[in-house]
């Protein structure tokens, strides 16, 4: 397997940590020396392991917000999970 190099520029959030302290965060990674992306993925720790994750670049993120922004979450979700 091929090694992958990763530096983490900044951590921009944690969306969540489970019990075994792995956290999903949204970082700005740069893999294997090229331009960092936004980067959404689980980490364990001492940023030793990841998950398989989701990168993004400026305009995906960007598109991303707007999306999201367009969006009733808590509306969508009730409707949806109502369904029979």
């Amino acid at each position: 397997m091929a090694q992958i190099n990763f530096e983490i520029m900044e951590v921009l959030g944690v969306l969540s940590t489970n019990r075994d302290g792995w956290k999903k965060e949204l970082t700005f990674t740069s893999w294997n020396g090229r331009q960092p992306k936004f980067d959404l993925r689980g980490w364990d720790s001492e940023y030793q392991a990841m998950t398989k994750g989701l990168t993004l670049t400026k305009d995906e993120l960007i598109a991303l917000k707007d999306t999201l922004n367009q969006i009733d979450i808590e509306e969508f979700y009730q409707k949806q999970t109502q369904q029979d």
